[in-house]
């Protein structure tokens, strides 16, 4: 199974070759790009094969009646008007009556077609979408802090709208086309073989331009799909950051690099239409040509008695009829080109496996009344596999029910800690473990049950507050979620909203204040009750009020359960059972806040607690 990330580990293998075997390289990479795009596509078109297998019935169908047009003419011309004109109608009436009924059975096989590949082609998308959004919850924080959000969006809505354009437009028009040119060069051969191989021979060059057009568009088609995708990041990326763009006058870099974008997608787009247009102008080059040889052989022929005009005629709609369906041949390669390099991006997607995994026979934790003991044993842990070491065999024991403060500075490893009590990553060597349980061996679901984070920058989901914080516990009744609001001290900001706990907190929570963001965070988390509750900096957006507040709250909050705090504001730190001072991914201190202030030789925490007081004097 080749992932985004094996893919880019085999191009990497290849930098650095001579630049005569770049072409062998791009080729390699993209042959098995290609193959697991056909495999995605394979998968989703395999349980409705009946469907395409019925659409594909409707298409020969109608392609058998519009091919008995010329014939019907051509019959008329040479029989039905010849003895009309002696006074015998029924050949004449049997060719007009057999031409109007198989237009209307064709614009009728056309209609049930449509219908059925229109239904066909939104099932398919619909099962991409939701197996692509799906699949991205699954999948790790890992993946989610290196793959931004932007890309993720260009998977479902660009990359998803090329497949979109082959299945609605593309499809219609292969199958259409094939049946026509294969039905044609039948018909031609049996009206006169000698003007069809002239005709066929045109094929030729049509195959080496086919062959040459399917490799060029194949590389265009996978730039316009990477330009895009970072057309929609950076767009993104500045929609969310919006604040920090006004604030600090970022309009015009970001106008400088959306042009840069811009300006290589347009680049990309030309390109992929270039090579387009050179395919298309020698389709049509090559049928014009060979309507204008099979029109003068044929005038001659007609002349010298050895062709009827009848045949001449019916020859003739045909060969326009044969070549106007290899434009579709060709829209179809160009829609199938940039649905294939869309896929390519897709399935990398779909192909990449959460690195934090459930285990095959999970371990149930053993039942707890006041919170479960934490245990590191021998952690080592780093972000990347080329990353420097954050956490170098960490050891720690937390006992159940103790309220543990980790205190140090930014990049110490504190979040780390905390990260990794939540199971957000897995430790690269050594255990992480509840009440002796390997977090390894714990099931998702029970985990989360038991262990809940409180963190600075909270996300509030579009909807009511009630059912932001019904999120901790979605079976809860209102008066639960009323209840777990009123234990932190949120009651009050909550009955001042317009409507109350039904007040919708937009997007991000950008109704409500950073501080209120918080509370409701907090409420969120009281209702879940967990046995372990891991707060990382989960009182710094609050204001002195609201954080005595809270901090009261939290003496009801972290009563009869596990607690990690990881805060700067000392205020929050000294209501811990204990203190750990985090330097360099290790415990340099570690005691009650008592002892640690009361420290003889001046240790680190006393010497935060002395810069502490003297800030607030």
């Amino acid at each position: 199974m080749t992932t985004t990330t094996e893919t880019q580990a085999t191009e990497e293998e290849w930098r650095g070759v001579a630049a005569e075997d770049v072409e062998e390289v791009d080729q390699y990479v993209g042959t098995r790009l290609q193959a697991r795009s056909r495999r995605l596509l394979g998968s989703l078109v395999r349980p409705r094969l009946g469907t395409a297998l019925f659409a594909l019935a409707l298409v020969i169908g109608e392609n058998l009646l519009t091919l008995a047009g010329p014939v019907l003419i051509a019959v008329a011309i040479d029989t039905g008007i010849p003895n009309a004109v002696g006074g015998s109608t029924a050949v004449l009436a049997w060719c007009v009556g057999g031409y109007v009924a198989s237009g209307l059975g064709s614009a009728g096989l056309r209609f049930a077609f449509l219908k059925v590949s229109g239904r066909f082609g939104q099932d398919v998308l619909l099962d991409l979408r939701r197996r692509i959004f799906d699949h991205a919850q699954k999948l790790s924080l890992s993946f989610h802090e290196s793959y931004t959000s932007g890309k993720v969006i260009s998977r479902l809505t660009s990359d998803v709208d090329s497949l979109h354009d082959l299945l609605e437009d593309g499809l219609d028009g292969l199958l259409t086309a094939l049946f026509s040119v294969v039905g044609i060069g039948v018909m031609l051969l049996i009206l006169d073989a000698p003007l069809a191989l002239l005709v066929l021979a045109g094929l030729v060059p049509l195959l080496v331009v086919t062959r040459w057009f399917y490799l060029r568009s194949r590389h265009a088609y996978r730039n316009t799909r990477g330009a895009i995708a970072k057309i929609i990041v950076q767009f993104v990326e500045s929609m969310n950051g919006m604040r920090a763009v006004q604030a600090f006058r970022r309009e015009s870099r970001n106008e400088k690099i959306m042009a840069e974008l811009n300006d290589r997608f347009r680049g990309a787009n030309k390109n992929a239409l270039n090579v387009m247009a050179t395919f298309t102008m020698t389709v049509r080059l090559v049928g014009n040509l060979s309507l204008a040889l099979v029109l003068a052989i044929g005038a001659v022929r007609v002349v010298g008695g050895g062709l009827e005009l009848g045949v001449l005629t019916a020859f003739t709609l045909y060969l326009r009829r044969f070549y106007d369906p290899l434009d579709d041949l060709a829209m179809f390669a160009n829609s199938y080109t940039s649905a294939i390099a869309a896929l390519e991006k897709i399935s990398g997607v779909l192909e990449e496996r959460p690195v934090v995994v459930d285990p095959d026979e999970p371990v149930a934790l053993p039942d707890a009344e006041s919170g479960r003991a934490i245990t590191f044993d021998r952690v080592e842990f780093r972000y990347s596999a080329a990353g420097p070491i954050v956490l170098p065999a960490f050891d720690l024991a937390i006992p159940a029910g103790q309220t543990v403060a980790l205190v140090g500075a930014t990049g110490a490893g504190k979040s780390t800690i905390a990260k990794l009590v939540a199971r957000f990553y897995d430790p690269a060597a050594g255990t992480v473990a509840l009440d002796g349980v390997s977090l390894r061996d714990v099931a998702d679901a029970d985990l989360r049950d038991n262990v809940v984070m409180v963190t600075q920058e909270n996300f509030l989901f579009a909807g009511s507050v009630a059912d932001n914080i019904g999120l901790g516990r979605p079976p809860a009744t209102r008066a639960e979620i009323e209840a777990a609001a009123a234990a932190v001290g949120a009651n009050e900001f909550i009955a001042a909203l317009p409507d109350g706990y039904d007040t919708d907190v937009r997007k991000r929570g950008g109704r409500l204040s950073a501080g209120q963001r918080q509370l409701v965070a907090f409420a969120r988390a009281f209702l879940a009750d967990p046995a372990v509750l891991v707060l990382d900096e989960a009182t710094s957006s609050l204001d002195v009020p609201t954080e005595r507040a809270v901090q009261r709250a939290l003496e009801s909050v972290l009563a009869d359960r596990t607690a990690l705090i990881i805060a700067h504001r000392l205020s929050t730190v000294l209501i811990a059972d204990r203190v750990l001072v985090v330097e360099g991914g290790r415990i340099v201190e570690d005691g009650s806040p008592a002892e640690l202030i009361e420290e003889p030789s001046g240790g680190r925490f006393a010497a935060l607690h002395r810069t502490w007081l003297e800030s607030l004097a």
